[in-house]
């Protein structure tokens, strides 16, 4: 493994290039990634980088956000399955519908969509950002799309907001149920239960604590708790296992895994790397419309963490 790891280091090197990495991809990635984090995190890293060429260990909609926002760079994706169950349930003529049957709306996309949705939507989100998104709009209704329950958990934190949501969600996320959780509390009294917002309203709320993959492992690092149930994908619990031994983490059941994210092997970023294949490219036009809800989502987040 140390071979290609230096490989991968060498290439990147000599080619300027960056690998940005979410984190539920497969914990060897992180060996080479520049930049491990969440969607908004890696958006930002994205908006920001000088490389020549970025390699995305992420899924194509990810990949899609880095190239709309690098139009003249070159962005490959390793694995070309790396697809997005929930991104794929809301397309062009879906998003159209649900907006005309609700109109004069503001609607927010969650950043889990293709860039031609994002043309036809205001602003974009991240599990990190959604709540503060909905509120920069100060509108009484705001359309949500395409994650039902990420939607709703934002409603549920607002006063006077009416969030109408797209039936769209994460099969992942999903097969968490209210009594794994409970379950797992008998099982392990003392622990705190950590939960995405993508998980069912009732798992969410059995959750001492909600908040997106960067949220979550904030929460667990600082907390004086020494024991965590984690209810999200387990890339998350095996980088904290990684990285603070002293805790103990708990993945809420084994099946919690997204095997879209786990496409990605260091192979597979070495081949992208030194072939330059798999390059991901986005219409002019459907890029120049979908940039500016992600520009837009990139100035709100830049005004919140001044504020903070």
């Amino acid at each position: 493994m140390n071979s290609i790891v230096n490989e991968i280091k060498k290439l990147k090197e000599e080619k300027n290039a960056v690998i940005l990495a979410h984190c539920y991809q497969n914990i060897e990635v992180d060996e080479v990634a520049d930049y491990v984090g969440d969607s908004l995190y890696l958006s930002q890293k994205a908006a920001e980088t000088d490389a020549d060429i970025i390699v995305f260990a992420g899924v194509y909609f990810m990949v899609q956000t880095a190239k709309i926002l690098n139009p003249d760079k070159k962005v490959l994706l390793p694995r070309m399955e790396s697809g997005c169950l929930m991104a794929d349930m809301v397309n062009l003529q879906q998003v159209r519908e649900f907006k005309s049957k609700h109109p004069n709306i503001p609607t927010v996309c969650y950043i889990n969509s293709t860039a031609e949705v994002k043309t036809e939507c205001d602003i974009c989100c991240t599990s990190s950002n959604a709540l503060n998104i909905v509120k920069s709009l100060q509108a009484p209704q705001v359309l949500f799309l395409p994650d039902t329950y990420l939607g709703k958990w934002v409603e549920s934190q607002l006063d006077g907001t009416e969030v109408i949501t797209y039936p769209g969600y994460c099969p992942t996320h999903l097969r968490i149920k209210p009594e794994d959780i409970i379950e797992m509390k008998k099982k392990y009294p003392n622990a705190e239960v950590l939960a995405h917002p993508e998980c069912h309203k009732e798992v969410v709320k059995l959750a001492d604590y909600v908040g997106s993959t960067t949220g979550i492992m904030k929460h667990a690092i600082e907390s004086d708790k020494k024991q965590f149930i984690i209810s999200t994908e387990k890339g998350v619990v095996d980088r904290l296992k990684r990285d603070y031994p002293e805790k103990e983490f708990i993945l809420i059941k084994d099946n919690i895994i997204c095997p879209n994210m786990k496409w990605h092997t260091l192979e597979d970023i070495y081949n992208a790397l030194a072939k330059e294949q798999h390059e991901i490219n986005v219409d002019k036009d459907v890029a120049q419309k979908a940039l500016k809800c992600i520009d837009r989502m990139l100035e709100v987040s830049k005004q919140c963490q001044k504020k903070a």
